[in-house]
């Protein structure tokens, strides 16, 4: 007969709070449960008691084995009110549908293009720095990702709606973030309306010039927007795409860069071994796609990165029947989350899994499958994973072949956001190389 998932102990409890407030964040937690409780466990924050899965055959079990008994959408979730019907919180043939739309311009045929756009809008921000400046790389990765994704994606310059439409789009990250909603629904977020309604209507705005645009025949329709328009579907469903696309997009690879700008600056031997890598193949000359596919060690330095500090560190579903796991009862309706933070970093699964070792991934899969979660897996991975890690690695090499950096500020721990960021940021000093 199936067990009860069990709840740790008041003392593993205890336990867990000395560890949050020793490391600064949940996660410090979650892995004192772990370590006492085993790999599935509940948590309980008033009436928002999910089911914890850890592990390779957790995620397994979710993303592929059970997969069709697993919903993504849940209407409590602030997410889902803001995205209404975009891709990342829709279920069944709704999500295939949108997927298979959406799935041209991020196909990794598409690639090479997107490559000077990517050095171009690098080299916009860097050129702002003042030599011997310190600057927050979490916020000025945040810029060049959001410029590299409204022009690769959607043809359009963002220079200056992103003046206007910085702090909105930040209190709509911080909305669907993690926070008070999970023991008081409809918790207020300052802003949030007034925010939702100037990013949507620029996105409406998009939308209308360039579906007139499309029909006058002096537009392309090759881009997501243009796909997106020639599809047939209406506006509001291609508001919630954009919108998706936009928050999810962007938010991921600006918590990649920024952590890895971290974890180089904290290992100046690996910040030089990446920074000769770069010279050695790309020299002075602008980067393509053949050159940076060549940086084998700072794909390395990615993929830990990734591994270390996942920026999608979870992952949540909702049962849809009754289920088992491991000997445990899963109720239909509970929410289960698999941690993809936890499994990355289980020592049973990597050894010293808190080190910074991009050279474990030399070998090629060591662990399991599932062990590495970065792009979650089964039908519902990451569909721009090939664009960002492209991504990740044109800006990281691009900024190394021209610009000296120098970590100011190690005191840096992860946040729990809408994805998993570096606080209070990421501050280096850049001098530009000569």
């Amino acid at each position: 007969m199936a067990k009860s998932v069990p709840m740790p102990s008041s003392q593993t409890g205890l336990r867990a709070l000395q560890a949050l407030l020793r490391e600064r964040h949940p996660l410090a937690a979650l892995r004192v449960f772990q370590a006492e409780t085993g790999n599935v466990f509940r948590i309980r924050l008033g009436h928002f008691a999910p089911i914890i899965m850890v592990g390779p055959q957790a995620a397994r079990f979710i993303l592929v084995d059970a997969y069709e008994h697993f919903r993504w959408r849940n209407e409590y979730d602030p997410v889902t009110e803001l995205l209404r019907h975009g891709v990342l919180v829709e279920d069944g043939n709704k999500h295939d549908t949108l997927r298979n739309v959406m799935a041209p311009p991020l196909h990794p045929k598409r690639l090479p293009g997107y490559v000077a756009t990517l050095i171009r809008r690098t080299d916009q921000i860097s050129a702002g720095w003042q030599d011997g400046a310190v600057v927050d790389m979490l916020v000025e990765m945040r810029k060049i990702t959001l410029l590299n994704l409204l022009e690769a994606l959607y043809n359009v310059d963002f220079t200056e709606p992103m003046k206007e439409l910085w702090f909105s789009i930040l209190t709509l990250i911080r909305y669907i973030s993690p926070g008070l909603w999970m023991i008081w629904r409809g918790a207020p977020v300052p802003g949030a309306s007034s925010a939702r309604q100037r990013v949507d209507r620029y996105l409406y705005d998009l939308i209308h010039v360039r579906r007139a645009a499309i029909l006058a025949g002096k537009a392309p329709g090759d881009d997501l927007l243009g796909h997106l328009i020639m599809s047939g579907i209406d506006d509001d469903l291609i508001r919630d795409q954009l919108l998706t696309i936009l928050i999810a997009g962007h938010d991921t690879n600006t918590a990649l860069l920024a952590w890895s700008w971290y974890l180089l600056g904290t290992h100046p031997d690996a910040m030089q071994r990446a920074r000769e890598e770069v010279d050695n193949q790309i020299g002075n000359h602008l980067p393509d796609v053949d050159q940076l596919s060549r940086l084998r060690y700072l794909g390395f330095v990615i993929r830990e990165a990734l591994r270390l500090y996942p920026p999608i560190h979870l992952g949540s579903r909702v049962a849809g029947e009754e289920l088992e796991f491991d000997g445990y009862r899963i109720p239909a309706g509970e929410r289960v989350i698999y941690s993809i933070y936890l499994t990355q970093r289980d020592p049973a699964l990597w050894p010293d899994p808190d080190a910074f070792i991009p050279e474990r991934h030399a070998q090629g899969a060591q662990q399991p499958a599932f062990a590495w979660l970065a792009f979650g897996g089964g039908k519902r991975n990451c569909m721009g994973a090939a664009f960002g890690q492209l991504e990740a690695r044109t800006v990281l090499a691009r900024l190394l072949q021209t610009h000296e950096f120098t970590l100011v500020n190690a005191a840096v721990h992860p946040h729990m956001g809408a994805t998993l960021e570096p606080r209070p940021g990421v501050f280096m000093q850049v001098r530009r190389r000569r």
